[in-house]
């Protein structure tokens, strides 16, 4: 099942990089409709992947357990946080957890993936998703920036 994430989420992290190594400290500036910069959106989703790494080794560990999850006050909680870091910082910070937490995807056995999709935990192996919503929110406004 793993399997199938395997190619979005490398591709996403290939989208990601490219994207990063085009951006001026301008564009990282740039604020979404949403309130975050740029720079932040990266903090952010190192985040969120390195929630996927620090649950799924746990679980490797210890087995399955719950893991509740409120998005939309964590990502408040942490939006003052993620705009604090040096957004040179965030992005690398982003693509070295991008490509550890696929790896760890990558190695997870098929059981344990079926085990943690029928669990109670929300838990997105396909980190593409999120990843790519983002990518294109940045594309959008810097592209707008530069018209």
């Amino acid at each position: 099942m793993a399997n199938q994430f395997l190619e979005q989420n490398t591709a996403s992290r290939a989208r990601l990089s490219e994207l990063a190594s085009s951006l001026t400290d301008d564009d990282l500036r740039l604020r979404t409709s949403y309130d975050w910069t740029v720079g932040a959106l990266f903090a952010h989703m190192t985040w969120w992947d390195q929630r996927v790494l620090v649950l799924l080794r746990r679980w490797k560990r210890i087995g399955l357990d719950e893991s509740p999850t409120d998005s939309e006050l964590i990502n408040e909680a942490l939006k003052p946080l993620c705009h604090a870091i040096d957004p040179r910082v965030a992005i690398k910070l982003c693509l070295a957890s991008a490509e550890e937490t696929d790896a760890e995807i990558a190695a997870t056995a098929p059981d344990l993936i079926k085990e943690i999709v029928a669990g109670p935990t929300h838990f997105r192996f396909n980190r593409a998703l999120h990843r790519n919503d983002h990518v294109r929110d940045i594309e959008a406004l810097v592209s707008a920036s530069r018209e």
